[in-house]
């Protein structure tokens, strides 16, 4: 239960400093597979240059868009919904 508490914690310091753009980490990784297979070793870089390219763009946006400053998990979410469902609808592909 301690162990519980303190990730819940942890977790809820981090969103409150940088905001809810949970859909990078749904999103991008399904992506990054689509790309590059199953191989973890390139999985893992990969995701990580797609997450921090698409958070620069967002970030970009959202300061571009309009006068005032968009939250960044609005535009995540925008971006991150349809593409969440579209893999949900696809379902499983195969690898090359």
């Amino acid at each position: 239960m301690v162990i519980i508490v303190c990730a819940t914690l942890v977790t809820s310091a981090a969103v409150s400093i940088s905001g809810v753009i949970g859909w990078v980490g749904l999103v991008v990784p399904h992506i990054s597979r689509m790309i590059v297979g199953p191989n973890y070793s390139r999985l893992l870089p990969m995701s990580m240059i797609i997450g921090a390219s698409f958070m620069l763009v967002v970030d970009d946006l959202s300061r571009t868009i309009v006068a005032t400053e968009i939250p960044l998990g609005i535009l995540t979410s925008l971006v991150g919904a349809p593409v969440f469902a579209y893999l949900i609808k696809k379902g499983r592909m195969g690898w090359n």
